[in-house]
C-alpha cells in the first residue's frame, strides 16, 4: 500500500512539473484513455509495471527548461522534433510559448530536456488556440522533397504541410520566421515547389495552389489572407560552422514588413554573411576512442561482407553507391539520416587500430556531429530512436548562426 501511495506522489510531481493536464500526459506515456490515469492518481488502478516503470525513469530536472521570467522575445516551435532549433533561439533569451510534435519518441526527448511536452498532430490545432509570438521557428517535413523520399512534394500530405506554417503566419503576423528543410527543395519540380512556397510567404500567392492538393480546410482559407514578408533562402552546409558533418539544407528566413524595416537586402545580406563563413573541422574532435566504445556498436562480419560485395556490384555498375568509411583524421563525415540505424552504411568509423571491423556512431557521437551540447539527454528513447531523431534533427551551430544575425536585426529593425 504504502509503495503505491509513493508512486502516486512521485506520478503527480513528475505531471505537475511537466505541466501536462491528464489528457496531455496520458498520450505522452501512450494511454489510449486519461480515465486511467485518473483512476492510478486515486489508487483506484495500479499501471502496468512497463508503464510505471516508464513514469519512474522521467527526470524531475530538465537540462534546458526555461524558468527565466524574464524573455528578450518570444517563439513558437512547429514540427520541432527534439528541439535543436530551438537550443540557440532559448540561449538568445527567447521564450518557447508553443510547441507542437507528433512523435512520440521525439516529444519524450524533448520534455525529458526542455520539461515541456509537445502538443501534437499540428493539423488539429486551431491558430488562434496558439498564443501570439515575435518569431515562428519550423523544421518542416521533408520527406517529400527529399531525395530518399518519393519526391512528390505538394501531392505528398507531408509535402502540404507548408500550408499548416502558412495558416498560423497569417493568424498571428509574427515579425520574422525561420524555416528549414532538405536541399532537394530548391530543385523539387525544376524549382517551382520552393518558387512557390516564397511567393506565398512575400504575398504573391495568387491561383498558385490547386484545388487538387491536399491541405485542411483552414489551411486553405488561410491562402486568401496574403502574407507580407521580406524572403529570402539560402542552402548552408553545416560543415561551415564547426561540426564535422556535410550536410546541407535549405534555410528560409523571413521578416514582416509591416513590424519589421525590412527591404529587399535583408535576409539576403543576412545569407550572404552568413556564405562567408568558412570553418574548419575534424571527425576525431568528437570520436570516443575505439576501444572504448561498446562491442555493439561494431557490425557484424555478415553485415560488413554484404556492405563490400554490394559496394563491389555498384562499382562494375560504374556508380558509386555504397558504403563510406571515416577515420580519424577525416575532416567530416556524410550527412546522417533517419535510416542509419539500419545498417550505418553512410557514415562507418574505421576500426583497423583496434583489428576490428568498422563500427557505426554512438548516439552521442551522433548528437555531436549535430553539434548538439554535451549535457542534451539522449538516453530516454532506445539507441535506434536516438539515430533516428537525430538524423531528422538539425545542425545547431548553423541555427544559431542565423538566429544571431536575426535576433539581431529585430533588436534594431523593430518599428
Amino acid at each position: 500500500m504504502k509503495e503505491n501511495n509513493d508512486f502516486i506522489e512521485i506520478l503527480l510531481k513528475k505531471r505537475k512539473i511537466l505541466g501536462a493536464d491528464h489528457t496531455q500526459f496520458a498520450g505522452f506515456i501512450g494511454l489510449k484513455e486519461q480515465s486511467l490515469l485518473e483512476k492510478w492518481e486515486t489508487g483506484a488502478l495500479i499501471p502496468s509495471l512497463s508503464l510505471r516503470d516508464k513514469i519512474l525513469r522521467l527526470p524531475y530536472e530538465f537540462p534546458f527548461k526555461n524558468t527565466s521570467s524574464r524573455r528578450k522575445f518570444s517563439f513558437i516551435d512547429l514540427f520541432a522534433g527534439i528541439g535543436g532549433i530551438r537550443l540557440p533561439f532559448q540561449k538568445l533569451g527567447g521564450k518557447c510559448v508553443f510547441s507542437s510534435e507528433w512523435d512520440k519518441f521525439s516529444k519524450l526527448t524533448y520534455a525529458s530536456n526542455f520539461g515541456e511536452i509537445p502538443l501534437g498532430d499540428i493539423t488539429k490545432i486551431n491558430a488562434t488556440n496558439i498564443p501570439p509570438h515575435d518569431l515562428l521557428i519550423a523544421g518542416f517535413p521533408c520527406q517529400a522533397f527529399s531525395q530518399a523520399g518519393l519526391r512528390q512534394g505538394f501531392m505528398d500530405t507531408r509535402g502540404t504541410m507548408f500550408f499548416e506554417i502558412q495558416r498560423i503566419l497569417s493568424e498571428h503576423q509574427p515579425k520574422a520566421f525561420l524555416l528549414e528543410n532538405v536541399k532537394q527543395l530548391r530543385g523539387h519540380d525544376k524549382g517551382k515547389t520552393l518558387k512557390t512556397i516564397l511567393k506565398i510567404l512575400s504575398g504573391e500567392n495568387e491561383n498558385l495552389i490547386s484545388e487538387n492538393v491536399p491541405m485542411s480546410e483552414d489551411a486553405r482559407t488561410s491562402l486568401s489572407q496574403k502574407l507580407n514578408y521580406e524572403v529570402d533562402f539560402r542552402v548552408l552546409s553545416s560543415n561551415n560552422f564547426g561540426v564535422p558533418q556535410k550536410r546541407e539544407r535549405v534555410y528560409i528566413v523571413g521578416f514582416n514588413r509591416d513590424k519589421i524595416k525590412a527591404t529587399n537586402e535583408v535576409p539576403k545580406k543576412i545569407f550572404d554573411d552568413l556564405e562567408k563563413i568558412r570553418g574548419v573541422t575534424r571527425l576525431g574532435d568528437i570520436l570516443e576512442k575505439n576501444s572504448n566504445v561498446d562491442d555493439r556498436f561494431t557490425i557484424s562480419d555478415r553485415l560488413w561482407t554484404g556492405h563490400q560485395r554490394r559496394k563491389l556490384e555498384h562499382r562494375l555498375k560504374g556508380n558509386g553507391f555504397g558504403y563510406s568509411i571515416f577515420n580519424r583524421d577525416s575532416k567530416y563525415c556524410n550527412t546522417i539520416s533517419a535510416r542509419y540505424y539500419k545498417d550505418g552504411s553512410e557514415i562507418l568509423i574505421d576500426q583497423t587500430d583496434i583489428l576490428r571491423n568498422p563500427r557505426k556512431l554512438t548516439p552521442r557521437e551522433c548528437a555531436r556531429i549535430q553539434g548538439f551540447p554535451e549535457d542534451f539527454v539522449i538516453d530516454a528513447v532506445s539507441d535506434t530512436q536516438s539515430f533516428r531523431q537525430f538524423g531528422n534533427s538539425v545542425s545547431v551551430p548553423v541555427i544559431k548562426a542565423i538566429a544571431e544575425e536575426m535576433i539581431k536585426y529585430l533588436n534594431k529593425h523593430s518599428l
